[in-house]
């Protein structure tokens, strides 16, 4: 069945810019045409934006809520344990939704902490299902590490430090038997048996290349060109792990990823704050991707990134919300506008106008993700589109002004009116349209504040344990 949607403006992402006073048809999850200068009689006016993509996620919980703030990563990350998924299915149909009504199609999940409660292959499945009942493209990667999980080295010091009970309690949650390299890659095979399809790309995803040892980079760099099957991988994202890949790596992380064909196009790479110039070029050379974090990057201490020089000598920019949005809401939109806002430009000089960067963002990020098209709507394209209150957008109407501008200006995600993904309506009015969001979310703080008393011994151990994080990292990593 046809179905037409009127818009105002419509904002192709192509060569063919901005339209005025169109109606998009679409049928089948696929746009049928764009027929101009038909005058919609509709209000509250509309622009129509290709949809966004969120090019690096880990579809968890809130961490603030569970005291994970004001940290840098290297302590962040164990703190947010306490927000480990307690129902994987609701964890990230409540992650996935927010996306979903922030106006993405698709979504990168780099999954770092499974829940425990059950097998991986299931775990997979559970977040596969809820990916399909809000109805938003997902890509997945379980992200693996067989070194490193306290520290970026030895962890005794940190350990001899805590008492017997904090010591049993960190070890039991963070120091286990590594997964082999090869038992991690016939679970991803395993995992995409289960659940891959055509809004579902599973993928490799080793944690970063501090947690992971050469063999396990190897074997990853091997079956991803044996089998064309993409990377999502942290890299550099703190200054201690800078520090630690120019002890490990004297001749460079980034040349040895190249040398051990780890670098292609099938490469997404996220962070690279501390990536040096030469690096950024062999990423560019290579194909590969860099997705930027900027909210993600300021509130855990990281950096800020070489993005308008990545993008400057050709590196392909994405980006992503990394569960860490300005406002914790997962708006993409206003994390675009930061990027475009700090690496636009300097004086008259532009990196790029506003046009051009909601264009890259969308169809790099789709590459990222593996999902279909460049995100441009045009006909025979995927009908992956979100319709914006043009009204409240334009809120003075005193003369003409571009809207893309204005999108840049001042654009966040209240207001985005519908979201349409392969055809399907899933955000109508600002409310998703396949999950009850509200009711899930309202569900994990009950589960969540009814197992707190199971986090108390971890609670206990955190005041010594980040006083022994801080030590160890100021002693053996020292960046000054």
């Amino acid at each position: 069945m046809t179905i037409e949607v009127p818009a105002h403006s419509l904002f192709s992402g192509s060569d063919r810019g901005l339209l005025e006073n169109v109606v998009l048809q679409h049928d089948n999850g696929i746009v049928t045409s764009i027929c101009e200068g038909v005058p919609p009689a509709t209000r509250p006016r509309s622009l129509v934006l290709p949809a966004f993509v969120n090019a690096h996620d880990h579809a968890r919980p809130t961490a603030s809520s569970f005291g994970a703030l004001g940290m840098p990563l290297e302590s962040w990350i164990l703190r947010s344990a306490l927000g480990t998924p307690v129902d994987p299915y609701l964890t990230a149909a409540s992650a996935l939704a927010r996306s979903a009504r922030a106006g993405c199609a698709v979504m990168m999940i780099h999954y770092t902490r499974p829940s425990g409660t059950m097998p991986l292959v299931e775990e997979a499945s559970a977040i596969a299902r809820a990916a399909s009942d809000v109805g938003i493209r997902i890509a997945f990667a379980l992200a693996v590490r067989d070194q490193n999980p306290v520290v970026y080295g030895n962890e005794e010091p940190v350990l001899s430090n805590l008492s017997k009970d904090d010591r049993s309690t960190i070890e039991q949650m963070f120091v286990r038997a590594p997964m082999s390299p090869k038992a991690y890659i016939e679970l991803t095979d395993a995992i995409a048996a289960a659940i891959a399809g055509p809004k579902v790309d599973v993928q490799l995803g080793p944690a970063g290349v501090q947690w992971c040892s050469k063999p396990l980079l190897e074997a990853v760099a091997e079956n991803s060109a044996q089998t064309g099957r993409r990377i999502h991988m942290h890299l550099l994202e703190t200054i201690y792990q800078r520090a630690w890949a120019g002890r490990h790596f004297p001749d460079g992380i980034v040349r040895y990823l190249r040398d051990i064909g780890f670098l292609s196009e099938r490469l997404t790479l996220a962070h690279c704050i501390h990536a040096r110039p030469d690096e950024i070029e062999m990423i560019a050379a290579s194909g590969a991707r860099i997705v930027t974090n900027f909210s993600s990057n300021l509130h855990l201490r990281s950096g800020l990134a070489p993005i308008a020089a990545a993008h400057k000598c050709g590196c392909a920019i994405a980006v992503g919300v990394d569960g860490l949005a300005l406002d914790e809401d997962d708006d993409v939109l206003r994390e675009m506008r930061l990027v475009q806002m700090m690496h636009g430009g300097l004086g008259f000089e532009r990196t790029w106008t506003t046009s051009e960067f909601l264009a890259l963002a969308i169809a790099n990020g789709r590459k990222a993700t593996g999902a279909p098209g460049t995100g441009a709507l045009l006909p025979g394209a995927p009908a992956d589109f979100v319709t914006i209150d043009l009204d409240r957008l334009d809120r003075d109407q005193i003369m003409p002004v571009d809207p893309i501008d204005l999108l840049f200006a001042r654009g966040n995600a209240s207001l985005l009116r519908d979201v349409v993904v392969d055809g399907r309506l899933i955000v109508n009015e600002g409310r998703c349209t396949g999950v009850d969001l509200p009711a899930i979310e309202h569900e994990l703080r009950e589960i969540y504040r009814a197992n707190a008393r199971q986090l108390t011994p971890f609670q206990r151990a955190w005041p010594p344990l980040s006083a022994s994080l801080q030590n160890w990292f100021e002693a053996r990593l020292d960046c000054r």
